[in-house]
């Protein structure tokens, strides 16, 4: 079993910025077992940061009811977010697709409200994790788990996008669009940062890590998305549903 210590100790080795903006998207099961469960990992994040650090982490939902950032569980963002957001101090955004927690000085920043298309867009919480010269960390997931892989599909502009009933308030719905797709072919990004030696790569507890800078991520996959914009979406013989749906979004 990994001790909090000891997790510090990777997350630091690691390269966890002290005072720094950590995004984090984790597979709990892939870092356990944990002192302390869900609870130690966050514990451990947030003595890698420091008391000037600010932890972030994926709080969404499906969109299919009148969301309560006090009270709407999350839907497949893992036991560690579904965790910390229910922690005292921790402020959540209000978005009723996209929300994301935070705790620390940073943390109303990140979470203040934002406009409801795109949800991963430069006004959102990933997008002010961006501009505050914040990190990713990748805890047992991939970049198919990469939430600021859409931040830079909103600021490249790509030509696909779908749309999504979503209730905003009681009785009302609206049409979210975001750049949709299955994200498997956000995989690519672990060559291109590697390739440049802009990704940190290591172990946490018994989870295989990935950190890098959002700055890092979001340049990379612009000048990918500049040469190519579709270079995220499964080609047409794959048969992949989600993406044919977003190649159908084209102009």
């Amino acid at each position: 079993m990994s001790t909090i210590a000891q997790l510090e100790q990777q997350l630091r080795e690691l390269g966890v910025r002290e005072g720094g903006v950590l995004v984090v998207h984790t597979s709990f099961k892939a870092v356990a077992p944990v002192e302390g469960g869900p609870l130690g990992l966050i514990a451990a994040l947030e003595r890698a940061l420091g008391p000037d650090g600010t932890l972030v982490m994926p709080t969404m939902t499906d969109g299919a009811s009148v969301f309560d950032p006090r009270s709407t569980p999350t839907v497949d963002m893992g036991i560690t977010a579904e965790t910390f957001w229910r922690q005292p101090g921790v402020l959540r955004s209000p978005h009723p697709g996209g929300s994301f927690a935070a705790r620390g000085p940073h943390a109303a920043q990140v979470c203040a409200p934002q406009v409801l298309s795109p949800p991963h867009g430069v006004d959102s919480p990933v997008g002010r994790v961006h501009a505050l010269g914040g990190q990713v960390l990748l805890l047992g997931v991939g970049h198919s788990e990469d939430t600021t892989l859409h931040l830079a599909e909103a600021i490249a502009g790509v030509p696909y996008s779908i749309a999504y009933p979503t209730v905003v308030a009681e009785g009302r719905t609206e049409l979210v669009a975001e750049t949709d797709h299955c994200c498997r072919n956000f995989r690519q990004a672990d060559g291109w940062l590697r390739a440049k030696h802009l990704q940190r790569e290591g172990r946490v507890g018994n989870a295989d890590a990935r950190l890098c800078s959002s700055a890092d991520v979001v340049r990379e996959a612009v000048s990918r998305l500049a040469a190519d914009p579709l270079v995220f979406l499964c080609a047409p013989s794959a048969q992949c549903e989600e993406c044919d749906a977003a190649r159908a979004s084209v102009p």
